[in-house]
C-alpha cells in the first residue's frame, strides 16, 4: 500500500502506524486513546469522523481481534454484575445502619427549611432517594403528612441522592468511613470519581462528570424552593392534575434489580418496614424489633418474618426481625441472627458497607482497566462520532437505563468512569443524568398508584415536575446550562490540584449548610423573641460573610490566591512522596562524582557533613590554644 493511499484512509493509515503515540504524527491529525497527549486535546479540536469510519472501527477485525473483544465484553460484563451487586449491597447496608435515624427524622409535619433538609439527610443515609421518595409518598397517603411538608422532602430527597461515589481511586484508597452513611452516601458518583485518583486527567475529568449531577440538583432547589415558598408553584401545578381518585396498583422492580438483587439477598436484606413504621409512629423507635425472635428457633421466612395474623402477638406467636430481616423465596441471609439485638444488627451493617465498599474499587478498577484495554488506540474521533447524540435523546436515554435500574444512582455510577477515561465528553454526560432524574421520579410514581391516595399522588408529581422544570430552567438555554458544567469544570481542576477538594465539597455541601439552615429554621420556629433576636443575628452574619467572600473572591484575586495555594500544596506533597528516591539519587551522584575527581572517600565524607569544629563548645577551643602555646614554650 502506498503512502499516498495510507494518507487518504484515515482508519488505515491509523492501522498502518501503530508505533505512533501522538496525534502530532498522525497524517490525520487524530487522537487515540493511549497517546502521550491524549489529554490535551480540546473538545473544538476533535475532527468529525463518518458512520463509514465507525462501522469499519466497530465491525472490520481479524479472527484474533474478534477474541480478544469477546474476552473483554465478557470481562466487562463480569465487573459491572459485582459493580452494581456492590451498590445493591452498599444501599442495604445504608438502610440497616440510617433507617432508624431517617424514620425518625421523617416522621413529623415540619416548616419548609426543615422538611428539605430531613429529606437530604434522610437520602443520604438510606443511600437511596427513589426510598425516600416511596416512603414520603406512603406518608402522605396515609395522611401522616401534609403535602406541603412531602413536597420539601421530595426537594432535599434530590440533592441527598447527589452523593453515593465521588470517592476512590483507579489505583490508591481514599476513604472517608464514619459511622453516619452520609459521608459515604453523600456521594455515591463522588466515591466513584475518586475511584480514578491515581491519574490526575482522569481524576479531573470524573470528578466533573460525578458533580455536574450535584450542581443541577443544588442549582434547581436554589430557584424552586423559594418560588414555592412564594407561589406554590408545584402544589398547585399538580393539583389541577389530579384525578378524582386513584386506582389501586402493584409494585414493579426493575429486571436489573431482579438480577442483581438476589445475591445481594444472600447477604444482607434490609427491613424497610422499619423506616415507615417509626416515621408513621406505629412504633416509637428500633428497641420494638429487639430482640430478634424466630420461632421454635428455626430461621426462616415462615418462623421469623411472616405478617401475624389478627390477634397475633409479635415475638410471641409470630416471629419478630429487626433491621436486617428475611426474603420469602432465598429464606434468611448469611448476616441474619435469630436472637440479634440491635447492636448486633448495626455491626452486621457497617461490616457490608465495609465489604461493599472494597467490592466496589475492585470492580470499578477492574472495569475501568478492561474499558481502556479495549478502546487503545481507538481514534476519539470516532468514539465522539459513536456517542454523541442529540440531547434530547440522551435525556431519554438516561430516563430509560434508570427505569431499568431502579436508581438514579446506579445509571451516574457507571457513567463517571467513561467521562473520566475520555469515552464519554462532560457535555453528554450532562443530559443523560438529567434523563436519570426523571427516571428516578417513576418510583414514587409507582407507589402513589399503590397508597390508592390522592395526595400521594400529588406528591409524586411534584417530584416529576420539579425536575421537569429544572431541565427547562437549566439545560436548552445555552448560557444557563454552561453554568453547571463550568462549575463542574471548576471542581474537577481544583480536585487535580489536591486531593483534599472532595472531601471538603462534600462536608460544606452536605454537612455544613444543611446543618446551619436546620438550625438557623428552628431557632426561628420556636417563636420566642430571643431565640428570633439570636437567629436574624445569626442570618445577617452569614449574609455579610457570604457577601465579603464573593468580594473577595472576584475583587480582590482570591480564585487566583486559591488556586496558588492548591498549586503549592500539590508541588510540596509531591516533592515530599518523591524525596526519598530523590537523596538516594543525589548521594549516588556524589559518588560518582567522587569517583571522578579521585577525592578520597575521608575527604569525601568530610564534604558531605558540616565541620565538626563548628559544633565543638568553647572549653574544647581553649584546649587547643593552649596545647598549641605549650609547644612553642618547649620549642
Amino acid at each position: 500500500m502506498s503512502t499516498e493511499e495510507v494518507a487518504q484512509d484515515p482508519v488505515k493509515a491509523d492501522e498502518v502506524n501503530t508505533e505512533i503515540n501522538s496525534r502530532k504524527l498522525r497524517p490525520t491529525g487524530s487522537t487515540h486513546f493511549g497517546d502521550v497527549d491524549f489529554d490535551e486535546e480540546e473538545m473544538a479540536e476533535i475532527g468529525d469522523a463518518t458512520w463509514a469510519e465507525v462501522g469499519r472501527a466497530c465491525c472490520v477485525h481479524s479472527s484474533m481481534e474478534w477474541g480478544k473483544i469477546f474476552l473483554g465484553v465478557c470481562a466487562a460484563f463480569f465487573f459491572l454484575y459485582f459493580f452494581l451487586f456492590s451498590l445493591e449491597l452498599l444501599g442495604s447496608a445504608a438502610k440497616v445502619l440510617g433507617g432508624c435515624t431517617a424514620g425518625g427524622m421523617m416522621g413529623n409535619n415540619v416548616n419548609p427549611v426543615a422538611a428539605l433538609v430531613i429529606g437530604e439527610l434522610a437520602t443520604a443515609l438510606v443511600q437511596s432517594s427513589s426510598t425516600t421518595t416511596s416512603i414520603i409518598v406512603s406518608l402522605v397517603g396515609s395522611d401522616a403528612m401534609s403535602v406541603n411538608t412531602g413536597i420539601y422532602m421530595v426537594m432535599g430527597a434530590n440533592i441527598g441522592t447527589c452523593n453515593p461515589t465521588d470517592f476512590f481511586s483507579h489505583h490508591t484508597l481514599l476513604a472517608i468511613v464514619t459511622p453516619i452513611k452520609q459521608t459515604l452516601a453523600a456521594v455515591t458518583n463522588t466515591i466513584v470519581a475518586m475511584g480514578q485518583m491515581g491519574d490526575g486527567s482522569q481524576l479531573e475529568r470524573a470528578f466533573a462528570g460525578a458533580t455536574v449531577h450535584d450542581l443541577f440538583n443544588l442549582l434547581t432547589t436554589a430557584i424552586l424552593f423559594p418560588l414555592e415558598l412564594i407561589s406554590g408553584y408545584l402544589y398547585y401545578l399538580t393539583k389541577a392534575m389530579l384525578p378524582a381518585s386513584v386506582a389501586d396498583g402493584d409494585s414493579w422492580d426493575g429486571p436489573i434489580k431482579k438480577i442483581v438483587a438476589p445475591l445481594a439477598d444472600r447477604v444482607i436484606k434490609a427491613n424497610k418496614d422499619v423506616i415507615k413504621d417509626i416515621s408513621t409512629g406505629k412504633v416509637e423507635n428500633c428497641d420494638a424489633y429487639y430482640p430478634v425472635l424466630c420461632l421454635d428457633g428455626i430461621e426462616d421466612y415462615k418462623h421469623c418474618a411472616s405478617k401475624c395474623d389478627d390477634g397475633e402477638v409479635k415475638g410471641v406467636d409470630c416471629g419478630r426481625v429487626g433491621l436486617i430481616t428475611c426474603d420469602k423465596t432465598l429464606g434468611c441471609p448469611a448476616f441474619f441472627q435469630n436472637g440479634a439485638t440491635k447492636q448486633d444488627d448495626t455491626i452486621a451493617g457497617g461490616v457490608c458497607l465495609v465489604l461493599s465498599l472494597f467490592f466496589l474499587l475492585i470492580c470499578l478498577m477492574g472495569l475501568v482497566n478492561v474499558l481502556q484495554r479495549g478502546l487503545m488506540g481507538m481514534s476519539t474521533r470516532i468514539i465522539y462520532k459513536a456517542t454523541n447524540v442529540p440531547g434530547v435523546v440522551a435525556i431519554v436515554i438516561g430516563a430509560a437505563v434508570t427505569l431499568l435500574v431502579q436508581s438514579s444512582s446506579i445509571t451516574t455510577s457507571v457513567l463517571t468512569p467513561l467521562v473520566g477515561i475520555g469515552v464519554i465528553q462532560l457535555e453528554q454526560m450532562f443530559p443523560l443524568t438529567l434523563g436519570a432524574n426523571i427516571g428516578t421520579t417513576v418510583t414514587g410514581l409507582l407507589a402513589s398508584l399503590v397508597s390508592d391516595s390522592v395526595a400521594a399522588l400529588q406528591v409524586a408529581l411534584c417530584h416529576l415536575f420539579f425536575n421537569v422544570t429544572g431541565i427547562i430552567i437549566w439545560y436548552p438555554i445555552p448560557f444557563m446550562r454552561r453554568v453547571p458544567l463550568n462549575g463542574a469544570r471548576e471542581l474537577g481542576k481544583w480536585t487535580r490540584r489536591s486531593k483534599l477538594v472532595p472531601p471538603i465539597y462534600i462536608i460544606m455541601v452536605f454537612f455544613v449548610c444543611p446543618l446551619l439552615l436546620l438550625g438557623l429554621s428552628e431557632l426561628f420556629i420556636q417563636k420566642k423573641v430571643g431565640w428570633t433576636v439570636l437567629g436574624t443575628m445569626i442570618v445577617i452574619v452569614v449574609f455579610l460573610g457570604i457577601l465579603r467572600f464573593v468580594w473577595w473572591w472576584r475583587r480582590q484575586g482570591g480564585r487566583a490566591k486559591f488556586i496558588d495555594c492548591l498549586e503549592k500544596r500539590g508541588v510540596r506533597s509531591a516533592a515530599m512522596a518523591t524525596l526519598p528516591e530523590d537523596m538516594q539519587y543525589l548521594k549516588s551522584k556524589v559518588a560518582q562524582l567522587a569517583e571522578h575527581t579521585g577525592l578520597p572517600e575521608d575527604e569525601v565524607a568530610d564534604e558531605e557533613k558540616p565541620a565538626a569544629s563548628e559544633g565543638t563548645d568553647d572549653a574544647g577551643a581553649e584546649a587547643v590554644v593552649a596545647e598549641s602555646q605549650e609547644q612553642e614554650e618547649n620549642a
